[in-house]
């Protein structure tokens, strides 16, 4: 008796980290490789001080209207 396969899909393949895991070893890494690295971080860096800038902005705002 054969195991049907759509019961039992083959496992997924592991996931490549995508981008920079905070820690990592970076002693292999090529200088082209650690730039990019730099450029994504700080890209990631900006979205998060634009994010937190949005986020107080709305707590702001909420505190200012229920202030009345």
């Amino acid at each position: 008796m054969a195991i049907d396969d759509d019961l039992f899909p083959a496992a997924a393949p592991a996931l490549k980290p995508a981008g920079h895991l905070v820690g990592s070893d970076i002693s292999a890494l090529s200088e082209a490789e650690i730039e990019a690295r730099i450029a994504q971080l700080s890209a990631e860096i900006e979205r998060l001080k634009r994010t937190l800038e949005a986020k107080r902005a709305s707590r702001s705002a909420a505190e200012n209207f229920f202030k009345r």
